[in-house]
């Protein structure tokens, strides 16, 4: 079942002036910042708490994976919205049965979290991920 939203992500040039720039505005420490690398979507990823959720900022790495295709297409900005669900496989069941594609089959993403995304022309051009947090349920993994 989803539940809230996990994080919103943003794609980036630079993470570490998107860093400096995202505690600033959220006022918070860059010691709460983490960071993870997945080289299956070949990036870097930054979290920053905000409440029950997170900025999410995404750097590529290459010039040939989804966010630096993303990024020569759109420059910066929005890239996806994440919604949290204790059950990845099980939702993308049951939007699969109401017409919505996922993007392939649930993968690791970062953090080791399980993830499916959504694909944006059936989601009102909005890319779509659904997340499922590690059974330890850390807020940040």
């Amino acid at each position: 079942m989803i539940d809230r939203i996990d994080h919103i992500a943003i794609a980036v040039e630079n993470l570490d002036s998107a860093i400096d720039t995202w505690i600033n505005i959220l006022g918070c420490d860059r010691s709460a910042v983490t960071i993870h690398e997945v080289p299956s979507e070949k990036v870097r990823a930054a979290f920053i708490p905000l409440g029950q959720t997170k900025i999410e900022l995404l750097e590529p790495l290459g010039d040939d994976g989804p966010i630096a295709k993303f990024l020569s297409k759109n420059g910066a900005g929005m890239h996806h919205i994440a919604l949290a669900t204790d059950g990845v496989e099980a939702d993308a069941k049951r939007v699969t049965a109401l017409g919505i594609t996922p993007l392939g089959e649930p993968s690791a993403g970062a953090g080791g979290k399980k993830i499916v995304f959504l694909h944006p022309r059936q989601t009102s051009r909005v890319l779509v991920e659904l997340v499922e947090p590690k059974p330890d349920h850390s807020f940040i993994q």
